[in-house]
């Protein structure tokens, strides 16, 4: 026992001696009579003018340091300047061998950084360049450095237990920052910047309070930022979490139109880099009237994590927050539209593949359901999206004021020729050819161009440059569409190919909504295939090839009587006028078809026919699309009586005739006035109704002469043969006049 009370006595004796050495050495020694050689030693091994204008102090309990005013200048111009610097370790800790840091001090830190024009920074300036044989020596040193460097299993030798790290204030204040780049005249200055946490203990939760202002010029910006959280750590550095995070960064300047903006966050989160683990906990985000939160498990940091969670951010209006962020408008037909906007999903998924289910999107009145995927390894996108009702009209521009005021307004109008400017590509070729998705949408109906389209389904796929839409299908005015497209885009000049169907779709309803033509009706029936190239809208068209068959069963042509242009040809044969005055203003017809050849933007159709009461539509002609021009001829053939007026009388002499109809003009502008009787060709039909008269007359003069020659042989036969032989005589002539 007497044996353990010397040694500690010893040890006392020690570390009393050691601490009355150290507090006189203090005492004795002052720091301030060694600034010429520590100014000495810092400009002979660096090109920085070391100024130490104020005190160097020390003390005892705590041991600790305290520089106060110092400035360093690199070319006579300030690259960092200190206010106060004071560290200050707890003396009895060291003795313990477990050092805590009583306090740290930071206080009014300037730092100059600046790349001139040739890209080089003032801090790389700070060292000298060393000569030629102290390069070639610092070369071998790095190397032999490098091959003696201890490996994971050495360090893991040396490193021993971990180190039970206390600091017990650590303040950063006044602090800044500017920082300029002559190439482009950017600066960026951070100012104000302070650092406020105590009781910073290994193992245990402590408080840190972050502040800061930063300001560049290129674009104007500035940002106020103060964070408050609560911090924890193990002792080996590999497990952090954060609690109570409040953070406020109140931003403004050119990017928000001159308007001030706040964003924030909230919640908690933990990591562990040992197992590669990380939560985040009831974490929000908030940007204006944007609000985001989600809960969100991490696995795996490498290149296949494994997600768990969720995420939804909450309903907001999209025109305030881009009013609140000082944003240009988006103008909408509806007023209502983009108010109301949400979305939520639960994130999951195996490793490396993170999917969303139970995904809803929200827009305004319409909600969208679904689910989808997406591939690290390989970028590949599945996704499945189910709408109901969407009105897309809604969130087109509203019309210019005067817009769709009737034809004469139109008419009345000058023509104006905007320059478009030089036309664009449509796809992104490099984008395209780097997607991988399979995409499955569907929408119970919509609304778009003034057109209702219900039961969408479209299927899309991407893969190694080749965009295909397997499907795109729907229910449109009582019939029915499907088309499929592919998009072959592993060239600079892509190749397109469209195929649709389209069954019994009704005319009026489609024309009237679409374009506000009202001039055929019926159940169209359509057949389409075409191909194209191009990446451009004007290629497109002009490179356009293919068919387009139609078929309608039943219909009416509107706001044009045939019935009257071809009784008009019929009164002029007749050498008669006219008198009915309704002729009304449909045609009703039975089974118009014919096929449409695809030339660029030219439509050649040569095998147009209809039935219509007592004739029969036959035509050819042409439809310029980039013109927006028809160049119709059609004829009316009679083959039976068309209608009651007398003038209308349908006699031997017009039956099988031809009457002829021009369709020529604008049909974006008048459709309705296309179609005309074609008075310069009805002479062609004149002469086929002389020719039938001529026929007729010819064909009288001959039977009338055959009478004649028939009754003197009847009166010849019958005086040689008899009244008894009258059978005779009748096949005897049958036999001659035949």
């Amino acid at each position: 026992m007497k044996a353990i009370r010397y040694v500690l006595i010893a040890i006392v004796a020690l570390v009393v001696l050691a601490a009355a050495a150290i507090a006189i050495a203090m005492a004795v020694i002052d720091p301030n009579d060694y600034k010429p050689q520590i100014k000495k030693v810092v400009e002979e091994n660096t090109n920085l003018d070391l100024i130490l204008e104020g005190d160097i102090g020390w003390s005892f309990i705590p041991l600790g340091l305290e520089l106060n005013d110092v400035e360093a200048t690199l070319d006579g111009e300030r690259l960092v300047a200190l206010k106060q610097l004071v560290a200050q370790v707890d003396f009895w800790s060291l003795i313990a061998m477990s050092p805590q840091v009583d306090t740290f001090v930071l206080d009014g830190l300037d730092a100059r950084l600046s790349i001139n024009e040739k890209g080089e920074g003032n801090w790389t300036r700070i060292m000298p360049e060393p000569a030629d044989g102290d390069a070639k020596k610092d070369k071998e040193d790095v190397a032999s450095n490098t091959e003696e460097a201890p490996t994971k299993e050495t360090e893991g030798e040396q490193d021993g237990e971990a180190l039970n790290f206390n600091v017990e204030n650590v303040q950063i204040i006044n602090a800044q920052v500017h920082y300029s780049d002559q190439r482009d005249g950017q600066t960026v200055t951070l100012e104000n910047f302070t650092v406020s946490a105590s009781n910073i203990t290994l193992g245990s939760e402590f408080p840190l309070e972050i502040g800061f202002r930063v300001e560049t010029s290129k674009p104007q910006f500035e940002v106020d930022g103060n964070i408050d959280v609560r911090l924890a750590a193990n002792e080996a550095l590999n497990d952090f979490a954060v609690s109570g995070l409040e953070a406020v960064f109140k931003m403004n300047g050119e990017p928000f139109g001159g308007k001030s903006v706040t964003a924030k966050l909230g919640g908690s989160a933990k990591a562990n880099l040992e197992n590669e683990t990380a939560t985040l906990s009831d974490f929000t985000a908030s940007l204006a009237n944007l609000s985001l939160n989600t809960n969100l498990d991490v696995k795996g940091f490498g290149d296949k994590p494994t997600l768990k969670g969720n995420l939804a951010i909450s309903e907001f209006s999209l025109k305030d927050l881009l009013e609140n962020m000082g944003q240009p408008a988006i103008e909408t037909s509806d007023e209502d539209a983009l108010q109301a906007i949400a979305f939520s999903t639960n994130i999951g998924g195996p490793a490396g593949k993170p999917a969303l289910s139970e995904l809803v999107i929200k827009l305004d009145d319409t909600t969208f359901k679904g689910s989808g995927s997406y591939n690290l390894d390989n970028g590949g996108i599945v996704f499945d999206l189910q709408g109901d009702k969407l009105n897309a009209d809604r969130y087109l521009p509203p019309k210019a004021e005067g817009e769709n005021k009737g034809k004469e307004a139109e008419s009345d109008a000058p023509t104006q020729t905007a320059d478009a400017g030089p036309e664009g590509d449509l796809l992104p070729l490099d984008t395209l050819r780097s997607l991988l998705f399979d995409i499955d949408f569907g929408l119970s109906e919509l609304v778009v161009s003034n057109l209702t389209i219900n039961e969408i389904k479209a299927s899309t796929t991407a893969s190694k440059g080749v965009l295909k839409v397997d499907e795109f299908s729907g229910k449109l005015y009582e019939g029915s569409f499907g088309a499929n497209v592919k998009i072959d885009a592993r060239t600079d000049t892509p190749k397109w190919s469209v195929n649709s169907d389209v069954s019994n779709v009704q005319t009026l309803p489609l024309l009237a909504d679409l374009a506000e033509v009202t001039m055929l009706a019926g159940g169209a029936n359509l057949k389409v295939n075409a191909t194209t190239s191009g990446n451009r809208m004007s290629r497109l068209s002009e490179n356009a090839d293919g068919q387009i068959s139609f078929n309608l069963a039943k219909g009416e042509f509107r706001k044009m009587n045939l019935t009257h242009m071809a009784c008009q040809g019929i009164a002029l044969v007749n050498q008669d006028k006219l008198t009915t005055d309704n002729w009304g203003d449909t045609t009703p017809f039975d089974d118009m078809h014919g096929v449409l050849d695809i030339n660029g933007n030219i439509l050649n159709n040569t095998d147009l026919t209809a039935l219509i009461a007592g004739m029969k539509l036959e035509g050819n002609g042409t439809v310029d699309l980039k013109q927006t021009l028809v160049d119709y001829e059609l004829g009316l053939r009679i083959v039976g009586d068309i209608h009651r007026d007398n003038a209308c009388r349908v006699t031997e002499y017009v039956e099988d005739v031809v009457i002829p109809v021009e369709c020529r003009g604008d049909f974006a502008a008048d459709a309705a006035g296309l179609c005309s009787f074609d008075g310069s060709r009805f002479r062609d039909t004149l002469k086929t109704i002389a020719s039938n008269a001529a026929k007729k007359k010819a064909k009288e003069e001959v039977d009338k002469a055959k009478g004649k020659a028939e009754e003197k042989v009847r009166e010849k036969l019958e005086e040689k043969l008899g009244k008894d032989g009258g059978d005779k005589v009748k096949d005897a002539l049958k036999g001659l006049f035949k």
